[in-house]
């Protein structure tokens, strides 16, 4: 049974994230940097798509896909080593997870995976590969900056 006092913990969680995420938004519209906003806007929901399609994915082994399930419910938790509402610092323990589960992922099944996936931006997708370690992709070409 779940009490009371833990819904509205969660709740209040939940909204804090939301808060720090649109202020974030609000900030890089406000600076004249409404590409960068837009990206931002749609990551979550972006990475969210890519991590729930690689789960199903065959060409992705099973120990890539628990890791997979550990980084959505990491990300999505309330709980975190750093609090959300910490400036900088609050989502950069999700961010360091998800980085090294794509990473792994990337090595397991490899990039065409990931892109078969992904359902956002071309130059986010190229900044999420590097970031995995990929320097060159298809036809052996460097990833755009």
């Amino acid at each position: 049974m779940v009490y009371a006092e833990e819904v509205s913990d969660v709740a209040i969680a939940v909204l804090i994230v939301v808060a720090v995420w649109v202020i974030a938004l609000g900030a890089l519209f406000i600076m004249g940097r409404t590409i960068a906003a837009k990206r931002l806007l749609t990551l979550v929901p972006n990475l969210v798509t890519l991590f729930r399609g690689l789960l199903g994915d065959d060409g992705v082994p099973l120990g890539s896909k628990l890791l997979l399930g550990g980084a959505l419910l990491w990300i999505v938790s309330p709980v975190d080593l750093v609090p959300e509402f910490v400036p900088v610092l609050g989502p950069l323990d999700d961010a360091i997870v998800g980085a090294l589960v794509l990473r792994h992922v990337v090595r397991r099944a490899g990039p065409d995976v990931v892109a078969r996936h992904w359902r956002g931006d071309a130059k986010t997708l190229a900044v999420l590969l590097r970031v995995a370690g990929v320097r060159r992709w298809r036809n052996d070409s460097p990833l755009p900056a």
